[in-house]
């Protein structure tokens, strides 16, 4: 006669054990961290402890909150207490973009990926050394090399983009007037929803594509990727 097998751990100690490894975690804790870690627990039980975990730090009165965020979970401050925080954390520093960085991250975030001769054809201003600091920061990064001539650089956005404004995936990326309202009031919405919404410039295909281009119906100009934050 076989015995019955008893949970591995009761519900309650379940959701116990995947606070503390949310807490403790310096990234956001992916599914596949949890699985391995809680190998002998069913999916369905840490999800659904999860859930109630969620449901627990969305009630009103509480400074954290459990979110999901680039592909994990991770408690952080509510957003309303953020200022709080960095009074408490860095007062004299306050880790801000400039103006002009955060217009040219919202131009990437919602071209991706994008060329830098795109970007300032697209905002009308130079904005080279605004990509090294936006790359240091890490809140973007290269992508690979268009294929036109002079092969210049893609840019699109990182995890590290995801993560500074709260975004699970680009899926989550709200329209550019709402998306501006997070950057900051001085940030220009009219001029940023004008660049986002503008055609791509025009480029000459390196030579190994002319043939291809030549050959499509009407010669007309082959499609550039739109960047569809949902591709």
């Amino acid at each position: 006669m076989e015995e019955s097998q008893d949970p591995i751990l009761p519900p309650a100690e379940v959701r116990a054990v995947l606070e503390a490894l949310v807490f403790a975690s310096p990234h956001p804790v992916t599914p596949r961290e949890i699985a391995r870690v809680m190998g002998g627990v069913p999916r369905e039980a840490w999800q659904a402890a999860l859930d109630e975990l969620k449901a627990d730090y969305a009630r009103d009165g509480r400074g954290l909150q459990l979110v999901e965020i680039a592909g994990g979970w991770q408690i952080t401050t509510r957003p309303e207490y953020n200022d709080w925080v960095r009074e408490m954390l860095d007062p004299k520093s306050p880790t801000r973009l400039s103006i002009q960085a955060l217009e040219t991250l919202a131009v990437i975030a919602y071209k991706q990926p994008v060329t830098l001769p795109e970007i300032i054809e697209l905002r009308g201003v130079k904005s080279g050394g605004v990509i090294k600091t936006l790359l240091e920061k890490r809140l973007i990064r290269i992508t690979g090399r268009k294929p036109v001539v002079g092969r210049p650089m893609l840019y699109g956005t990182t995890k590290e983009f995801l993560l500074h404004f709260g975004l699970k995936d680009l899926a989550e990326l709200p329209k550019i007037e709402e998306f501006a309202e997070v950057l900051g009031e001085e940030v220009d919405v009219a001029g940023l929803k004008r660049a986002i919404e503008a055609p791509r410039p025009v480029e000459t295909p390196l030579a190994e594509d002319t043939e291809e281009a030549e050959d499509a119906e009407g010669a007309e100009q082959l499609p550039l990727d739109t960047g569809d934050p949902e591709k």
